[in-house]
């Protein structure tokens, strides 16, 4: 069997959190499938396919990385891949009753488990939300998502320098 595991999210966009988590996961795994969700209740910043695209460049140097767009249970992508593990990262305290709760739910719903990794401390305050709102009032990303996002909101003038 391949030691296949899943990294999900929605990715809008991805910062260099993410980034970490997925990078930290490639050491431990043969495989890492990026998970990107499809459909988002939230208002995006960024269109599914762009965010495909741009993990899919951020993560280029990982030659077990792979990106794929999802929608639906993730435990049914998970059977799709082969995959029995999903990594998520933990900022802090309070995102693990939510995510503890989903991985429960996981399990239950099929043979997967759920593997936190803690993000290093450099990302602790990183989220895509906080990314969104400074990148809406055109601010400077550029230190808290990978060089190709901050490029290509730079090019569609999305925020500032």
């Amino acid at each position: 069997m391949t030691d296949i595991a899943v990294c999900p999210g929605s990715f809008d966009p991805v910062t260099l959190g993410h980034l970490d988590v997925i990078q930290r996961a490639a050491t431990r795994f043969e495989q890492v499938v990026v998970a990107c969700l499809r459909n988002i209740g939230k208002s995006p910043l960024l269109e599914p396919d762009e965010r495909i695209d741009l993990l899919r460049a951020a993560t280029a140097h990982l030659g077990n990385v792979r990106t794929e767009a999802f929608d639906g249970l993730l435990v049914d992508f998970c059977r799709a891949h082969g995959a029995t593990t999903i990594v998520k990262g933990l900022r802090a305290a309070s995102d693990f009753e939510n995510e503890l709760k989903m991985a429960q739910m996981n399990a239950a719903l099929g043979d997967v488990e759920t593997l936190f990794m803690a993000t290093n401390p450099r990302y602790s305050y990183l989220s895509s939300s906080l990314v969104k709102e400074v990148a809406r009032f055109h601010g400077d990303i550029g230190a808290f998502v990978p060089e190709v996002v901050s490029r290509r909101l730079r090019e569609r003038g999305d925020h500032g320098s």
